[in-house]
Protein backbone atom coordinates (compact mmCIF):
# COMPACT_ATOMS: atom_id res chain seq x y z
CA UNK A 1 0.00 0.00 0.00
CA UNK A 2 1.31 3.44 -0.96
CA UNK A 3 2.35 5.79 1.82
CA UNK A 4 0.31 8.95 2.34
CA UNK A 5 1.33 11.94 0.21
CA UNK A 6 0.61 15.41 1.59
CA UNK A 7 1.50 18.92 0.47
CA UNK A 8 1.12 22.31 2.11
CA UNK A 9 0.77 23.77 -1.38
CA UNK A 10 -2.62 23.25 -3.00
CA UNK A 11 -1.81 20.87 -5.84
CA UNK A 12 -5.07 21.60 -7.64
CA UNK A 13 -5.17 24.66 -9.88
CA UNK A 14 -8.29 25.88 -8.08
CA UNK A 15 -10.72 24.41 -5.57
CA UNK A 16 -9.13 21.44 -3.80
CA UNK A 17 -11.45 18.48 -4.43
CA UNK A 18 -10.07 16.48 -1.49
CA UNK A 19 -10.67 19.39 0.87
CA UNK A 20 -14.19 20.26 -0.23
CA UNK A 21 -15.31 16.65 -0.39
CA UNK A 22 -14.26 16.12 3.22
CA UNK A 23 -15.82 19.31 4.55
CA UNK A 24 -19.14 18.65 2.84
CA UNK A 25 -19.19 14.91 3.53
CA UNK A 26 -18.31 15.32 7.20
CA UNK A 27 -20.35 18.53 7.72
CA UNK A 28 -17.26 20.59 8.62
CA UNK A 29 -17.78 23.52 6.25
CA UNK A 30 -17.66 26.03 9.11
CA UNK A 31 -13.95 25.22 9.60
CA UNK A 32 -13.20 26.77 6.22
CA UNK A 33 -15.89 29.39 5.88
CA UNK A 34 -14.91 32.07 8.36
CA UNK A 35 -11.16 31.51 7.89
CA UNK A 36 -11.58 32.17 4.17
CA UNK A 37 -13.81 35.19 4.74
CA UNK A 38 -11.00 36.71 6.83
CA UNK A 39 -8.44 36.23 4.06
CA UNK A 40 -10.80 37.60 1.44
CA UNK A 41 -11.29 40.72 3.56
CA UNK A 42 -7.55 41.22 4.01
CA UNK A 43 -6.79 41.06 0.30
CA UNK A 44 -9.82 43.13 -0.64
CA UNK A 45 -8.74 45.93 1.70
CA UNK A 46 -5.33 46.07 0.02
CA UNK A 47 -7.05 46.99 -3.25
CA UNK A 48 -9.99 48.95 -1.90
CA UNK A 49 -8.40 51.41 0.52
CA UNK A 50 -6.28 53.22 -2.12
CA UNK A 51 -9.51 53.74 -4.09
CA UNK A 52 -11.37 55.24 -1.13
CA UNK A 53 -13.25 52.14 -0.04
CA UNK A 54 -12.87 49.55 2.69
CA UNK A 55 -14.07 46.03 3.50
CA UNK A 56 -15.51 44.95 6.82
CA UNK A 57 -16.44 41.52 8.15
CA UNK A 58 -20.05 41.49 9.28
CA UNK A 59 -22.74 38.96 10.10
CA UNK A 60 -23.79 37.00 7.04
CA UNK A 61 -27.26 36.90 5.52
CA UNK A 62 -26.97 33.13 5.88
CA UNK A 63 -28.05 30.97 8.79
CA UNK A 64 -25.62 28.59 10.41
CA UNK A 65 -26.90 25.87 12.69
CA UNK A 66 -24.80 24.05 15.25
CA UNK A 67 -23.38 20.90 13.71
CA UNK A 68 -23.06 22.87 10.45
CA UNK A 69 -25.79 21.60 8.18
CA UNK A 70 -26.47 18.24 9.76
CA UNK A 71 -29.91 16.97 8.78
CA UNK A 72 -30.81 16.09 12.35
CA UNK A 73 -31.55 18.50 15.20
CA UNK A 74 -28.65 20.86 15.96
CA UNK A 75 -26.99 21.07 19.36
CA UNK A 76 -25.99 24.19 21.27
CA UNK A 77 -22.41 24.99 22.27
CA UNK A 78 -23.42 25.19 25.95
CA UNK A 79 -26.41 23.42 27.41
CA UNK A 80 -27.74 23.80 30.95
CA UNK A 81 -29.71 20.75 32.05
CA UNK A 82 -31.87 20.05 35.09
CA UNK A 83 -30.04 17.45 37.17
CA UNK A 84 -33.42 16.01 38.16
CA UNK A 85 -35.57 16.19 34.99
CA UNK A 86 -38.23 13.81 36.32
CA UNK A 87 -39.19 15.99 39.26
CA UNK A 88 -42.80 17.17 39.40
CA UNK A 89 -43.43 20.54 37.81
CA UNK A 90 -44.59 23.16 40.26
CA UNK A 91 -45.99 25.95 38.11
CA UNK A 92 -47.12 29.29 39.42
CA UNK A 93 -50.50 30.67 38.37
CA UNK A 94 -51.60 34.02 36.98
CA UNK A 95 -55.37 34.58 36.69
CA UNK A 96 -55.89 30.85 36.41
CA UNK A 97 -53.20 30.45 33.72
CA UNK A 98 -50.17 28.28 34.41
CA UNK A 99 -46.87 30.13 34.12
CA UNK A 100 -44.03 27.81 33.07
CA UNK A 101 -40.64 28.06 31.48
CA UNK A 102 -40.55 26.88 27.87
CA UNK A 103 -37.90 24.34 28.84
CA UNK A 104 -40.44 22.77 31.22
CA UNK A 105 -42.49 21.67 28.20
CA UNK A 106 -39.62 20.51 26.01
CA UNK A 107 -37.88 17.17 26.14
CA UNK A 108 -35.43 18.21 23.46
CA UNK A 109 -33.03 21.10 23.20
CA UNK A 110 -33.97 24.26 21.36
CA UNK A 111 -32.25 25.08 18.08
CA UNK A 112 -29.59 27.72 18.57
CA UNK A 113 -28.37 29.58 15.50
CA UNK A 114 -24.91 31.08 15.11
CA UNK A 115 -23.83 33.39 12.31
CA UNK A 116 -21.55 32.84 9.42
CA UNK A 117 -19.75 35.98 8.33
CA UNK A 118 -19.77 37.96 5.11
CA UNK A 119 -17.82 40.92 3.73
CA UNK A 120 -19.37 44.33 3.21
CA UNK A 121 -17.63 46.97 1.08
CA UNK A 122 -18.12 50.59 2.08
CA UNK A 123 -17.06 53.89 0.60
CA UNK A 124 -14.90 55.67 3.15
CA UNK A 125 -15.74 59.19 4.30
CA UNK A 126 -13.54 61.95 5.71
CA UNK A 127 -14.85 61.33 9.22
CA UNK A 128 -15.20 57.58 9.52
CA UNK A 129 -14.00 54.44 7.79
CA UNK A 130 -17.48 53.36 6.82
CA UNK A 131 -20.41 54.83 5.02
CA UNK A 132 -23.20 53.50 2.84
CA UNK A 133 -22.67 49.85 1.91
CA UNK A 134 -21.64 49.44 -1.72
CA UNK A 135 -21.29 45.67 -2.08
CA UNK A 136 -22.00 42.49 -0.16
CA UNK A 137 -19.87 39.33 -0.54
CA UNK A 138 -21.20 35.94 0.57
CA UNK A 139 -19.39 32.59 0.66
CA UNK A 140 -22.22 30.06 0.46
CA UNK A 141 -22.65 27.33 3.06
CA UNK A 142 -24.50 24.01 2.50
CA UNK A 143 -27.39 25.04 4.76
CA UNK A 144 -28.30 27.94 2.52
CA UNK A 145 -28.54 26.01 -0.73
CA UNK A 146 -31.26 23.69 -1.96
CA UNK A 147 -34.91 23.36 -0.99
CA UNK A 148 -35.09 24.21 2.69
CA UNK A 149 -36.22 26.98 5.05
CA UNK A 150 -32.76 28.46 5.55
CA UNK A 151 -32.13 28.63 1.81
CA UNK A 152 -35.40 30.50 1.21
CA UNK A 153 -34.56 32.90 4.02
CA UNK A 154 -31.20 33.59 2.39
CA UNK A 155 -32.79 34.09 -1.05
CA UNK A 156 -35.21 36.64 0.41
CA UNK A 157 -32.41 38.54 2.13
CA UNK A 158 -30.35 38.53 -1.07
CA UNK A 159 -33.30 40.03 -2.94
CA UNK A 160 -33.68 42.75 -0.32
CA UNK A 161 -29.98 43.63 -0.68
CA UNK A 162 -30.44 43.97 -4.44
CA UNK A 163 -33.55 46.09 -4.00
CA UNK A 164 -31.45 48.30 -1.72
CA UNK A 165 -28.98 48.90 -4.54
CA UNK A 166 -26.15 46.72 -3.18
CA UNK A 167 -23.80 44.93 -5.54
CA UNK A 168 -23.98 41.29 -4.50
CA UNK A 169 -21.11 38.82 -4.88
CA UNK A 170 -21.84 35.13 -4.28
CA UNK A 171 -19.09 32.49 -4.06
CA UNK A 172 -20.34 28.93 -4.52
CA UNK A 173 -17.65 26.28 -3.96
CA UNK A 174 -20.11 23.51 -3.02
CA UNK A 175 -20.54 20.82 -5.67
CA UNK A 176 -22.89 18.57 -3.67
CA UNK A 177 -25.83 20.99 -3.64
CA UNK A 178 -27.66 22.83 -6.44
CA UNK A 179 -27.00 26.43 -7.52
CA UNK A 180 -28.96 29.21 -5.86
CA UNK A 181 -30.27 30.20 -9.30
CA UNK A 182 -32.89 27.76 -10.59
CA UNK A 183 -32.08 28.06 -14.28
CA UNK A 184 -28.43 27.09 -13.90
CA UNK A 185 -27.70 23.39 -14.55
CA UNK A 186 -27.61 21.34 -11.36
CA UNK A 187 -24.20 19.69 -11.06
CA UNK A 188 -25.32 17.49 -8.17
CA UNK A 189 -27.59 15.63 -10.60
CA UNK A 190 -24.61 15.13 -12.98
CA UNK A 191 -26.06 17.11 -15.85
CA UNK A 192 -23.42 17.06 -18.61
CA UNK A 193 -23.44 20.85 -19.08
CA UNK A 194 -23.13 21.66 -15.35
CA UNK A 195 -20.08 22.95 -13.47
CA UNK A 196 -19.36 22.35 -9.79
CA UNK A 197 -18.29 25.88 -8.84
CA UNK A 198 -19.30 29.44 -9.68
CA UNK A 199 -18.79 33.08 -8.76
CA UNK A 200 -21.76 35.35 -9.45
CA UNK A 201 -21.72 39.14 -9.30
CA UNK A 202 -25.08 40.92 -9.41
CA UNK A 203 -25.21 44.66 -10.04
CA UNK A 204 -28.71 46.07 -9.43
CA UNK A 205 -27.87 49.63 -10.39
CA UNK A 206 -29.51 51.83 -11.48
CA UNK A 207 -32.67 49.67 -11.17
CA UNK A 208 -32.86 46.31 -9.44
CA UNK A 209 -35.51 45.16 -11.93
CA UNK A 210 -32.74 45.20 -14.55
CA UNK A 211 -30.02 43.62 -12.40
CA UNK A 212 -27.04 42.63 -14.50
CA UNK A 213 -25.42 39.30 -13.70
CA UNK A 214 -21.74 38.50 -14.24
CA UNK A 215 -21.31 34.75 -13.93
CA UNK A 216 -18.18 32.60 -14.11
CA UNK A 217 -18.56 28.84 -13.69
CA UNK A 218 -15.52 26.59 -13.46
CA UNK A 219 -14.58 22.99 -12.97
CA UNK A 220 -12.30 20.79 -10.89
CA UNK A 221 -8.61 21.59 -11.41
CA UNK A 222 -9.44 24.85 -13.16
CA UNK A 223 -8.20 28.15 -11.71
CA UNK A 224 -10.56 30.16 -9.53
CA UNK A 225 -11.16 33.27 -11.65
CA UNK A 226 -10.28 36.92 -11.44
CA UNK A 227 -13.52 38.91 -11.38
CA UNK A 228 -14.39 42.59 -11.76
CA UNK A 229 -16.23 43.92 -8.71
CA UNK A 230 -18.09 47.16 -9.55
CA UNK A 231 -18.08 49.93 -6.97
CA UNK A 232 -19.50 53.49 -7.18
CA UNK A 233 -19.34 56.03 -10.02
CA UNK A 234 -17.47 53.78 -12.42
CA UNK A 235 -14.94 52.57 -9.84
CA UNK A 236 -14.08 48.88 -9.77
CA UNK A 237 -11.40 46.41 -8.75
CA UNK A 238 -10.09 43.30 -10.48
CA UNK A 239 -9.96 40.74 -7.70
CA UNK A 240 -8.20 37.38 -7.88
CA UNK A 241 -10.33 35.00 -5.83
CA UNK A 242 -7.75 32.27 -6.45
CA UNK A 243 -5.09 34.22 -4.54
CA UNK A 244 -7.37 34.42 -1.51
CA UNK A 245 -8.14 30.70 -1.71
CA UNK A 246 -4.45 29.76 -1.89
CA UNK A 247 -3.72 32.00 1.07
CA UNK A 248 -6.34 30.28 3.23
CA UNK A 249 -5.38 26.78 2.11
CA UNK A 250 -1.65 27.16 2.65
CA UNK A 251 -1.56 29.37 5.73
CA UNK A 252 -4.07 27.14 7.54
CA UNK A 253 -1.92 24.11 6.60
CA UNK A 254 -5.03 22.27 5.46
CA UNK A 255 -3.03 20.00 3.18
CA UNK A 256 -1.26 18.39 6.13
CA UNK A 257 -4.47 16.94 7.54
CA UNK A 258 -5.53 13.31 7.10
CA UNK A 259 -8.04 13.96 4.33
CA UNK A 260 -5.34 15.74 2.28
CA UNK A 261 -3.74 12.45 1.21
CA UNK A 262 -3.29 12.46 -2.58
CA UNK A 263 -2.83 8.68 -2.48
CA UNK A 264 -6.52 8.28 -1.59
CA UNK A 265 -9.58 9.26 -3.60
CA UNK A 266 -11.63 12.14 -2.15
CA UNK A 267 -14.54 11.30 0.13
CA UNK A 268 -17.74 10.65 -1.85
CA UNK A 269 -15.80 10.50 -5.11
CA UNK A 270 -18.96 9.37 -6.92
CA UNK A 271 -20.58 12.76 -6.31
CA UNK A 272 -18.35 14.29 -8.98
CA UNK A 273 -19.21 14.09 -12.66
CA UNK A 274 -17.23 11.52 -14.69
CA UNK A 275 -15.27 14.34 -16.36
CA UNK A 276 -14.29 15.81 -12.99
CA UNK A 277 -13.50 12.37 -11.61
CA UNK A 278 -10.99 12.01 -14.45
CA UNK A 279 -9.49 15.43 -13.63
CA UNK A 280 -9.13 14.44 -9.98
CA UNK A 281 -7.41 11.13 -10.71
CA UNK A 282 -5.09 12.71 -13.30
CA UNK A 283 -4.10 15.35 -10.73
CA UNK A 284 -3.48 12.62 -8.15
CA UNK A 285 -1.28 10.71 -10.63
CA UNK A 286 0.81 13.83 -11.25
CA UNK A 287 1.33 14.36 -7.52
CA UNK A 288 2.09 10.71 -6.76
CA UNK A 289 4.55 10.32 -9.64
CA UNK A 290 6.33 13.49 -8.56
CA UNK A 291 6.52 12.30 -4.96
CA UNK A 292 7.90 8.91 -6.00
CA UNK A 293 10.58 10.59 -8.13
CA UNK A 294 11.67 12.75 -5.18
CA UNK A 295 10.41 16.12 -6.46
CA UNK A 296 9.67 18.89 -4.00
CA UNK A 297 5.88 19.17 -4.09
CA UNK A 298 5.97 22.59 -2.48
CA UNK A 299 7.94 24.10 -5.36
CA UNK A 300 7.29 21.97 -8.42
CA UNK A 301 4.86 22.90 -11.20
CA UNK A 302 3.49 19.51 -12.13
CA UNK A 303 2.37 18.64 -15.65
CA UNK A 304 -0.92 16.73 -15.69
CA UNK A 305 -1.97 14.11 -18.24
CA UNK A 306 -5.48 13.83 -19.66
CA UNK A 307 -6.16 10.11 -19.39
CA UNK A 308 -9.80 9.00 -19.69
CA UNK A 309 -11.25 8.04 -16.33
CA UNK A 310 -10.89 4.27 -16.73
CA UNK A 311 -7.26 4.56 -17.81
CA UNK A 312 -6.47 7.03 -15.06
CA UNK A 313 -7.99 4.74 -12.42
CA UNK A 314 -5.98 1.78 -13.81
CA UNK A 315 -2.78 3.84 -13.57
CA UNK A 316 -3.66 4.84 -10.02
CA UNK A 317 -4.16 1.20 -9.06
CA UNK A 318 -0.75 0.29 -10.45
CA UNK A 319 0.92 2.97 -8.33
CA UNK A 320 -0.74 1.58 -5.21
Amino acid sequence: MMEAVHSVKNQYLGVNAHLHSFWQGEHKWNRFHNAHITDLAKLLRVQLIPKGYTAEIEESLQIRRIGDDLPHRPRPDILVRDSNPTRKLEPTYLSGVQVLELADLMETELDIEHPYYAIVIYERTAQVDSGEAVAWIELLSPTNKGDNRDAYTYFAKRQLALEGGKVFVELDYLHESPPTFERLPNYSTHKPDANPYRITILDPRPNHHDTRVYLKEFSVDEPIPVMTIPLNDGDYIEFDFGDAYRKTYEEMLYGTEEWGDYAQLPLNFDRYSPADQARIVNRMLAVLNAAQSGQNLEAAHLPVESFPLDQALAQLQKLK
